[in-house]
């Protein structure tokens, strides 16, 4: 091994991890590291983002599209604190990122040094599960090889932080065997885990007592796909997911609800209202208001996170495993029947109604879910899909159908604006040979997705596949704040906060390089997806939508919808907003 600096071992070690790529930014802090991972740069490529928040949103893009271990990097000062956001994103979602982050020279700690910050502090929360400064060569690779073990063991983010100096040291014999030196291994691996008999059979019991079965999937089930189909199959059973649930499933099953909670389905909130058993398998979904009612439904919940269960939703037969094995091991023991599928049946097809009347909604600006409704229809059966967070979150949640295997992803338990342009890269540099399709609100393009569009910029032409479409829904208001606004506190559209400054999204596109196409018709929203999926370089389709298009929860009480109307009669131009909301509630009676 050429190593002969900490940070040589530290690159050393990554390449031992099998990590191929770290996400980050350049700085005085980490300068060390940045020379080793240019020695290195045949082994382990460094992909720097425009800001280091961005960074660590694609540490944990890598995670969730690649299912290992994201790493990013960064300096120490601001740039530790801009990590912030993206390894919260991690965290929340439950996805393994190791943050390497530099610090001042020991030396100098204490002394309220230039760019000092308190870096155990600041990470205590966001890496609770291992935070672990490196105060001297011996401690490495025994802190790496934790790091990466606690990442995957629990599925989280965690931190390790190297002063300048430390970086710098000489690297220390890995031989040494002595009191206080760590010998430590890149070895892991995680087994899978099944209840034991009786917490089985209680469980069969609950669910071959009830008549009407609820099944909750969430991303916990990935990997137990046809077992969930059987267990519905075999009760007669309907199907409902998660938001992070919805990729797993094909939503074209005539069982299958769509998404449940406030972005979901009509066909979700009928099944949640009217079922007497609940099954929730590898969800944690914080939508409680939308789980059957208290004392309507018993349930069964399996996750293989013992301290998930029942932390949602109150639940009788616990079942600590992983998804499929616990599946496979149920099904032998529960009844074949009918259940309640036709009503089932009779749900899915009353939200497919509702949503096709609702794509076909006119009003003075193009209807958003056209837009995604339409994108059904022509996303390639091999794309890579990612999503942001605001009125595109409804739109991707309720109107587009994924292909069977597609994978789709987003920033769903923190919600943070922003992460469909790092998540479309960290996606497209996993497979360069897939297109991939990013969905963002132009809020949140103008929050740090036309940053990244540099990046897009910048790399693509290494790209096999050089397809990289991303949508901006331009509607000049940041939507889903203002019909919060309405519709959870009764209050009218404030516009100081709300409006988002106009843009020229498309030609921006055109600047860089790339191509941009400007969409306002309902006529040119076919061609323009077809157009951009066949491009021989990245396309930003801007689609100049309407803000007034209703985004509220599935069968809302009457109470509720009247408030909503009465807060938008305060607005001076709310006539639009107003009779859509009447139209969508008629369309659910």
């Amino acid at each position: 091994m050429s190593s002969t600096t900490v940070a040589d071992g530290i690159v050393d070690r990554l390449v031992d991890w099998r990590v191929t790529r770290v996400f980050g930014y350049a700085g005085d802090g980490v300068d060390p590291l940045l020379a080793a991972l240019r020695r290195q740069e045949e082994r382990i490529e460094l992909v720097t983002a425009r800001h280091e928040e961005m960074a660590a949103f694609m540490a944990t893009g890598h995670a969730k599209y690649g299912g290992e271990v994201g790493v990013c990097l960064a300096t120490q000062g601001p740039g530790a604190v801009h990590l912030l956001n993206g390894l919260y994103d991690a965290k929340l979602d439950r996805k393994p990122v190791v943050a390497i982050v530099g610090q001042v020279v020991t030396s100098a700690l204490g002394s309220g040094y230039q760019q000092e910050v308190d870096l155990h502090t600041l990470f205590k929360d966001v890496c609770a599960q291992y935070l672990q400064v490196v105060s001297s060569p011996q401690q490495l690779p025994h802190v790496l090889d934790d790091a990466f073990r606690t990442a995957l063991a629990t599925s989280s983010p965690v931190c390790v932080i190297v002063p300048h100096d430390v970086q710098q040291a000489d690297t220390p014999a890995q031989d040494e065997q002595a009191h206080g030196v760590v010998q430590s291994s890149t070895a892991f691996a995680q087994g899978r885990t099944v209840p034991d008999d009786d917490q089985l059979r209680a469980a069969a019991d609950l669910l071959g007592a009830g008549r009407r079965v609820a099944v909750l999937v969430g991303q916990g089930a990935a990997g137990a796909e046809r077992q969930v189909r059987d267990v519905v199959e075999r009760l007669g059973a309907g199907l409902t997911t998660s938001l992070l649930g919805k990729p797993l499933l094909d939503e074209s099953l005539p069982y299958h609800c769509g998404v449940m909670g406030h972005l979901g389905t009509t066909a979700s909130a009928d099944l949640m209202s009217g079922c007497d058993t609940l099954l929730i398998v590898g969800s944690n979904d914080p939508w409680t208001e939308y789980y059957p009612a208290p004392g309507q439904a018993r349930a069964v919940q399996i996750d293989v996170t013992a301290r998930n269960i029942g932390t949602k939703f109150p639940v009788e037969a616990a079942l600590p495993g992983d998804a499929a094995a616990t599946l496979d091991a149920l099904l032998p023991l529960l009844p074949e029947r009918d259940g309640w599928r036709q009503d089932v049946e009779r749900f899915v097809g009353g939200w497919r109604d509702v949503a096709e009347r609702r794509v076909a909604q006119r009003s003075a600006r193009l209807n958003p879910q056209l837009v995604l409704d339409e994108l059904s229809a022509q996303l390639p059966p091999d794309a890579q899909v990612a999503v942001d967070v605001g009125s595109v979150t409804y739109w991707y949640a309720r109107f587009l159908r994924l292909p069977d295997g597609v994978p789709a992803h987003l920033s769903s338990t923190l919600a943070s604006m922003g992460s469909a342009m790092p998540y479309g890269i960290a996606a497209k540099l996993l497979h360069p040979d897939r297109p991939v399709v990013a969905l963002a609100g132009d809020g949140a393009m103008q929050m740090n997705g036309l940053s990244e569009l540099i990046t897009v910029a910048h790399r693509w032409r290494d790209w096999a596949d050089p397809r990289f479409v991303v949508l901006v829904l331009n509607n000049g208001d940041l939507a889903e704040v203002s019909w919060e606004q309405r519709e959870m506190e009764g209050d009218p559209r404030f516009p100081t906060s709300q409006t988002v400054p106009a843009f020229p999204y498309a030609d921006y596109a055109t600047l860089l390089g790339l191509e941009g196409v400007r969409i306002e018709e309902p006529t040119q929203v076919r061609e323009a997806w077809t157009a951009a999926l066949a491009a021989d370089r990245p396309v930003v389709v801007e689609a100049v939508v309407d803000p007034d298009t209703p985004l509220l929860p599935p069968r809302q009480p009457a109470e509720k919808v009247e408030s909503t109307l009465r807060a938008i009669e305060h607005e001076p131009d709310g006539g639009q907003a107003a009779d859509l909301l009447r139209e969508q509630r008629d369309d659910e009676a």
